[in-house]
């Protein structure tokens, strides 16, 4: 039997939709974001999201949008 980790609930899925949308409080931006279980994800890439206001990971394709630029 397995047995979850009371932590893991709040864990955010990575890679489990395909646009999130951010403010500057989670910059500097990275994906997986912080928050994210990373066991089943992609090494952490830095996206520089700051100029476009819209970025997707190199490795996943998930789009990050940047509501408050």
């Amino acid at each position: 039997m397995i047995q979850a980790d009371a932590n893991s609930e709040k864990l955010i899925q990575p890679n489990a939709k395909n646009r999130y949308e951010i403010t500057r409080a989670d910059l500097p931006l990275h994906c997986p974001m912080k928050g994210m279980s990373l066991w089943n994800s992609h090494p952490r890439v830095f996206l520089p999201i700051e100029k476009s206001g819209e970025e997707r990971c190199p490795y996943c394709g998930a789009v990050y949008v940047l509501k408050d630029k």
